[in-house]
């Protein structure tokens, strides 16, 4: 088995960056070959007109795809983010030769112009199942009418031409959440199976939780719910210590609410290494995400040194977090909710000793290079399989 894994990294390192890399690595140590050919969007300095075009559909990438999967027999084409720079054209690239194809779904693009059903601070779903005009008219891309045009006409152009419903073998959602949503979205739910993150390395043991405080780590954002999390412990009597890691957009009204409130520390980024040692010696790791989390990485990162996460009830993070077992939910973006969990971990000390145990377990169960492999494996064995019952189609020019 070959595999081409492809890969539009974003401007700023995130969770689908770090997650693809790792996927390639699995293949790599399990002895599969594996090439990685990966766009960066740092190398775009102007989006204008023929970025534009290329995101709808990119003749150059459709037919280097092609080239690459010919010279090298290539057997899947695993497609993790393709836009802009690659577009939905690969899959008509990879189809002209024969090569399976797979689509991780790590957000939602192929549903929402902004790919994360949130706007102005809520929820949305306007765009989810329909014609995505809702999104160009409130600029959901961006905050760009035209960069949001780009995106909806990319949405309704491959809608209409099949690419989503018959240029895809089989799609990987890391969620089960993620799998009904996008099955609302159009997606065929024959076709999508679901294989949830993992780590890499496995922490030798779990930590102790003897630093007596709460953990955020994410991106300081309102979709976050970083200002729930703020009001949330002004409500506090006990006023118990919480760690803040991450940068963002709210980094000023991080600072400055927590100018007058000596128990929070907003520590900005921090290393992969200093995180895991952060987590292993929180009482919790506190998760108060307010749109629909594809997976939530950190509460896995928190479970992997056997730290339980206080997570609001919204997204894949409710389905990973089990209430009163490796956990604790509450009302996503209720405050005096998420203070009446944060006082009910504390008042049950052998409760939360019991949630590390479970959280701990529970990584090793699901979460693991050896589970992962596994899982992966199987999904190119069923895209392969549907691909060998379909004819090569030749390459669509449009």
């Amino acid at each position: 088995m070959k595999i081409l894994m492809l890969h539009n990294r974003y401007r700023e390192r995130g969770g689908e960056d770090y997650s693809s890399a790792a996927e390639v690595n699995l293949l790599r140590s399990a002895g599969i070959e594996c090439v990685f050919h990966q766009v960066d969007n740092r190398d775009v300095k102007r989006f204008g007109l023929s970025s534009a075009v290329n995101a709808v559909w990119s003749h150059s990438t459709m037919k280097e795809v092609a080239s690459i999967v010919l010279d090298r027999k290539i057997n899947v084409v695993h497609v993790q983010n393709f836009f802009p720079q690659l577009s939905p054209s690969v899959y008509w690239g990879a189809g002209s030769t024969g090569a399976a194809v797979v689509q991780s779904l790590r957000n939602y693009r192929l549903a929402c112009v902004n790919g994360q059903f949130f706007r102005d601070g809520r929820v949305c779903e306007d765009c989810l199942g329909r014609t995505p005009l809702s999104g160009v008219i409130h600029r959901c891309y961006r905050e760009s009418l035209a960069g949001s045009g780009v995106v909806a006409s990319m949405l309704v152009a491959h809608r209409m031409i099949g690419t989503w419903s018959r240029r895809v073998d089989r799609y990987i959602a890391v969620s089960e959440f993620t799998r009904l949503k996008m099955i609302e979205g159009g997606l065929p739910a024959d076709k999508i199976d679901v294989k949830p993150n993992f780590l890499e390395s496995i922490p030798p043991a779990p930590g102790s939780g003897a630093g007596g405080y709460f953990a955020y780590v994410g991106r300081i954002s309102k979709e976050k719910g970083i200002r729930t999390l703020i009001e949330a412990w002004r409500l506090l009597p006990s006023r118990p210590p919480l760690k803040i890691i991450g940068t963002g957009p709210l980094d000023d009204f991080v600072r400055s609410a927590i100018a007058t409130m000596p128990h929070i520390t907003a520590l900005g980024a921090c290393s992969a290494v200093e995180v895991q040692q952060i987590l292993a010696q929180a009482r919790a790791l506190v998760f108060p995400s307010e749109w629909y989390e594809t997976f939530g990485r950190v509460a896995m990162e928190a479970y992997s040194v056997g730290t339980p996460v206080i997570a609001s009830d919204i997204g894949a993070v409710a389905e990973i977090v089990q209430d009163g077992i490796t956990g604790l939910r509450f009302r996503a973006g209720s405050t005096t909710d998420l203070a009446a969990a944060v006082e009910r971990f504390l008042g049950a000390p052998n409760n939360s000793i019991a949630m590390r145990l479970a959280a701990r377990e529970t990584f090793l169960k699901k979460y693991t290079p050896s589970r992962n492999i596994e899982l992966l494996l199987k999904i190119y064995e069923r895209a392969m399989s549907a691909a060998s019952k379909r004819k090569s189609t030749k390459i669509l020019h449009v």
